[in-house]
């Protein structure tokens, strides 16, 4: 069993900047987290002080109940796979994974057999004689998690490992180590700023900002019920709409629907795929463009306020760029200074 407890943690540099404020968070025994946000929201620097890389200026950080928040990240059972590989380039990459057990005073034939065997995990078996420099970057970034696994860290630490490397590669890298993370059932931190990184790998996300966390659910609901406007706009595509309620009816020059809160100024979310385009040439969103994904149209909007919202349609051709529509949302969100008010049971 390994969990991560982390209390009240924050972290003030100097000069006075709050980079983390007041975050606790809980990770389960093999549960795969996701930090998530934009830069500059405090998510590496809270994986670091995890990692003991930073020391938190108030709070504390717990693995299986013992205190580690003063504790020496060579002292602490977790292991960090950084953007940058940080490879020994002058080292061969068996060297580079014995490192870590020959400081613990391990036997040579348990290093030997550890390495192979982390090797072969990650899919690189028979590269112990390569040089770190003759690897591709993705190569590179395996030995980089190999390097953690083979100390058997009770936690998992990546701070935006795939970052450097084309979309092709990241996405493959980040199922093999969803896979292996899931093989060892180790409990995993992970921090990104990429949304389909976080939905495609994590258990739970948490969407940090400005050093505090927005919301903390799984995947889905995430995606599906945002409990903040920057929750809704960060994760996928999400259409805004402002408008007012009127006797329980929004109302917008090219949105109409149904609204059951208090009158006043209101902001309608909409999700691209259940915004649907009605009556060609009889509403006032006029088409900008169309773009056809194979599988799907996108269709972008100016609404006659200025606003541009987007569409999901099955079949792009019967739109086309200068035609007017009408709008209907299937479902949406409602939000008024800063909080969801109402949300449509049919989800996004």
């Amino acid at each position: 069993m390994s969990k991560l407890s982390i209390r009240g943690v924050s972290k003030v540099f100097a000069g006075g900047t709050t980079a983390v404020d007041n975050v606790s968070l809980d990770v389960a025994d093999g549960e795969l987290v996701c930090l998530l946000g934009p830069s500059g929201s405090g998510k590496s620097t809270l994986l670091r002080m995890v990692g003991g890389f930073e020391q938190p200026t108030s709070g504390t950080i717990a693995i299986d109940g013992q205190d580690v928040t003063r504790l020496p990240p060579e002292q602490r059972p977790t292991g960090m796979v950084f953007q940058s590989h940080a490879l020994w380039s002058h080292m061969n990459v068996f060297a580079n994974l014995a490192f870590g057990l020959k400081l613990r005073r391990r036997p040579a034939s348990e290093i030997r057999d550890r390495v192979e065997a982390v090797l072969e995990l990650v899919g690189l078996k028979g590269y112990g004689s390569r040089m770190t420099n003759e690897l591709s970057g993705g190569q590179q970034q395996r030995v980089a998690v190999a390097r953690s696994l083979i100390l058997e860290p009770k936690i998992l630490l990546l701070d935006e490992p795939f970052a450097s490397l084309d979309q092709h590669l990241r996405e493959r890298l980040r199922e093999e180590v969803r896979d292996i993370q899931l093989r060892l059932k180790i409990t995993t931190l992970f921090v990104t700023h990429g949304q389909d990184e976080a939905l495609s790998m994590a258990d739970r996300i948490v969407v940090m900002r400005n050093g505090g966390t927005e919301q903390a659910d799984r995947p889905d609901v995430i995606y599906r019920d945002p409990q903040t406007p920057f929750v809704a706009g960060f994760i996928g595509t999400m259409n805004f709409i402002e408008g007012r309620v009127e006797n329980g009816c929004f109302k917008h020059a090219d949105v109409t629907v149904d609204l059951p809160v208090d009158d006043g100024p209101i902001t309608l979310a909409v999700r691209p795929e259940a915004l649907d385009l009605v009556g060609q040439g009889t509403g006032q969103a006029i088409i900008h463009r169309v773009t056809d994904f194979g599988t799907h149209g996108l269709v972008d909007l100016h609404l006659s306020d200025g606003t541009r919202v987007k569409s999901m349609v099955r079949s792009p051709e019967p739109f086309s760029a200068g035609q007017t529509v009408s709008l209907s949302p299937r479902a949406f969100a409602a939000f008024r200074d800063n909080v969801k008010l109402y949300r449509t049971s049919d989800a996004h």
